[in-house]
């Protein structure tokens, strides 16, 4: 597959090799490694401004509050705590995961690194003496971040939080609770609530068993078919389904799904349908690595592929889709999100767009902080390089192969 190979090397190299030197320098000898170190190198160009800033306790000063106008103040309350939940909620599982054989020292003493500067922003997000302190339930905002952070939590319940010591385990049982003064609407916050509870329960705190409840049963009620739900009672045309829905009900199934009849009896559909919208998901992705630009939050970049990645992670691709060819339509998505011209600012910090600096793209309720669940498409780094979706070669993907003539099986709804 030349145009494939030619790609790969001429462009994700290239672009490796302009962000992070010492991974694409190292760890070019096969291609499947080539896109890992890609991978490994948008990682830390666009975390490291944020969790260097954690851990010296300057995120809220040094980090800029982009936001639409006569927005930012209003933002400001919880775009801090955005850039903290939803950047670890994608690095989390390679946080997670142990150094395995043939891993490059370099990936290995970044890890190292991002553990103890998480922890240390999780720690100071919620001490009140800390410059770098989080007003959990101070806007509505804070429900839906401080339920990202208890995703990272709950995707690296060793090395996140297992470290955590005494005190801000207890400011973090307190801080979730404060978060059910906050009422969620009839849409996809209602997973924000209920995934709070699920950490609750989890580090052995009273849970509401009622939140958890409702909300898997509101969000069995908006199944559309074909593997997707309304956000609410409506349909919308967004990638909502990837960035929060499929995601939230796979972890709530992870975490809670055993403590009901009724919600075992949901575990099998829930990861039928993730795994339907996953599907959809990989074709939309056209042989360039663009895709649509639809509906709200658009400026979360690559993080539209929350699904696509976690479902890829979790070794749960349907049978006709390859690990390989996944991995690969992700890089070309993560080239054509993080490259562009002015996608960071002077310092390093994103800006908001999806192919550069394009402010007007987003909505009121984006900010900096906002921008960072863009880290959802690396959830596969928390597969070791010897797993088949990084050991596999490169493999052109849907659009790719259909494109350039090569015949392809059919696509067709699966209703239920």
């Amino acid at each position: 597959m030349p145009n494939r190979r030619h790609f790969l090397m001429g462009g994700l190299a290239a672009g490796a090799a302009a962000s992070l030197p010492t991974f694409a320098q190292t760890n070019t000898t096969t291609q499947n490694r080539g896109d890992r170190a890609y991978w490994l190198g948008l990682l830390e160009r666009v975390s490291e401004p944020v969790l260097k800033a954690l851990h010296e306790h300057t995120l809220r000063r040094d980090m800029p509050v982009e936001a639409a106008p006569g927005q930012r103040e209003s933002r400001a309350v919880g775009t801090h705590l955005e850039a903290l939940g939803r950047l670890l909620a994608g690095l989390a599982p390679w946080l997670e995961l142990d150094a395995a054989s043939g891993e490059s020292a370099q990936e290995t003493a970044l890890r190292s690194r991002y553990r103890a500067w998480a922890l240390d922003g999780i720690t100071s997000a919620l001490d009140p003496s800390s410059p770098d302190h989080m007003s959990f339930g101070a806007s509505p905002q804070t429900l839906v971040d401080s339920s990202f952070l208890a995703l990272a939590l709950l995707r690296a319940p060793n090395q996140l939080l297992g470290k955590l010591n005494e005190q801000t385990h207890q400011r973090l049982v307190e801080a979730l609770i404060t978060e059910r003064r906050i009422q969620p609407g009839l849409s996809n916050w209602l997973l924000f609530a209920a995934l709070n509870e699920a950490l609750l329960k989890v580090i052995g705190q009273h849970w509401d068993r009622m939140r958890v409840d409702y909300a898997l049963r509101e969000l069995n009620s908006w199944y559309v078919g074909d593997g997707a739900y309304g956000d609410g009672p409506h349909f919308h045309w967004d990638y909502y389904n990837s960035f929060v829905m499929h995601p939230y009900l796979l972890q709530l199934m992870d975490t809670l799904g055993n403590e009901s009849g009724a919600w075992m009896v949901m575990r099998e559909p829930i990861n039928r349908r993730a795994q339907r919208y996953a599907a959809v998901q990989e074709r939309l992705i056209a042989a360039d690595g663009s895709y649509p630009v639809i509906g709200r939050s658009i400026t979360y970049r690559c993080g539209a592929f929350h699904l696509l990645a976690d479902v890829a992670r979790r070794h749960m691709l349907l049978e006709d889709i390859s690990a390989a060819q996944v991995r690969c339509a992700l890089s070309a998505v993560m080239q054509k999100t993080l490259e562009p011209k002015n996608t960071f600012d002077a310092k390093g910090w994103l800006q908001i767009g999806l192919a550069g600096h394009q402010p007007e793209l987003g909505e009121t309720y984006i900010s900096t902080g906002s921008l960072y669940l863009c880290s959802a498409a690396w959830l596969p780094l928390g597969l070791p390089s010897t797993d088949p979706f990084w050991s596999q070669p490169p493999e052109q993907w849907t659009q790719q192969k259909i494109w350039s003539g090569e015949d392809a099986r059919a696509d067709h709804a699966h209703d239920e």
